[in-house]
């Protein structure tokens, strides 16, 4: 076996991993071995949020400044034990009918998918063959508007969706911006979801014009921060809590208490730092998963 490739068991799978010193996020010196270690440590918190979840990879195999593709189907020569799901392609600009979905339901499939570099990992709302049972709204600030306006708009619409009975748990981006997951009942379809969602944003608009945009127009959002409920589509993914993100520090999608939002939205902590792989493995071990009323399920949406 040629010296930079490596055989070892993860919980009674045998795989392959190759090029462990590669650096794949230049600026910081974080190598492929960090990465899969970072996902194999974070794997108990992160493998609820993936389970059921058809799974859209982004993967960088030059590193986070060598280029990037997305990837539905499932890569060639896919282990026979990974789990995947032929499903419809809604959307799908290669004019495919299915897809061969990965869905990583356990820890070998996650270290085989950190193996190909796939740093960032994306599910949809929805689980396979289900309605959504979550909500998702992302909240995009148009500079220069920040993280600070950011975490002013998601407790405005925190309190919103309480007013109907909907819980929201706040994570960041791992970029710029944030956003909140709703547990929902799994009962409505996409669209009735989606609905909910822009009416939502559409009222905060109206109630806040000076903070808040909910169209799309990307000449509307400088100063503002855009609701983007549009993530609600059946077709979109939102990036999973705990991954990592391509930036130039191995940032992570941040599970946050909302008096970390209560701090942010009065500038009373940084408005730019993501917190990175290192420091989110200290917080998970301090506070467990903040996203774990997620998975516990959570009312109806009300009509109009």
């Amino acid at each position: 076996m040629p010296a930079d490739r490596l055989k070892v068991d993860v919980e009674g799978r045998s795989l392959e991993v190759s090029n462990l010193d590669k650096v794949l996020y230049p600026k910081a010196g974080f190598t492929k071995g960090e990465v899969i270690d970072y996902y194999t440590r974070i794997a108990p918190v992160l493998l609820p949020h993936l389970q059921d979840r058809a799974l859209t990879r982004i993967r960088f195999p030059n590193g986070v400044d060598g280029g990037s593709f997305f990837e539905k189907n499932a890569p060639a020569a896919t282990p026979a034990w990974v789990r995947t799901e032929n499903l419809p392609a809604p959307g799908s600009s290669k004019g495919r009918e299915t897809i061969d979905y990965v869905v990583a339901d356990d820890l070998p499939t996650l270290v085989w998918l950190a193996n190909l570099a796939a740093l960032e990992l994306h599910t949809p709302q929805w689980k396979v063959g289900e309605h959504p049972d979550m909500m998702v709204v992302d909240l995009d600030p148009g500079a220069p508007a920040a993280l600070k306006q950011c975490c002013q708009v998601a407790l405005l619409m925190r309190d919103r969706l309480a007013s109907d009975g909907v819980a929201a748990y706040p994570k960041t981006s791992g970029k710029k911006g944030m956003q909140l997951c709703c547990p929902i009942a799994g009962t409505q379809d996409a669209d009735f979801v989606s609905d909910y969602a822009k009416r939502i944003a559409q009222e905060l608009e109206k109630e806040h014009p000076k903070l808040i945009v909910s169209k799309m127009a990307k000449n509307l959002r400088p100063g503002k921060v855009f609701i983007d409920w549009s993530q609600n589509n059946a077709a979109k993914t939102t990036v999973a809590p705990y991954s990592l993100r391509a930036q130039d520090v191995p940032s992570v999608s941040t599970p946050l208490t909302w008096d970390e939002v209560e701090a942010g939205a009065a500038g009373k902590r940084p408005s730019t730092k993501p917190y990175t792989a290192p420091e989110v493995l200290k917080r998970v071990e301090k506070q467990g998963d903040l996203l774990a009323p997620l998975l516990d399920g959570g009312p109806e949406l009300p009509g109009r």
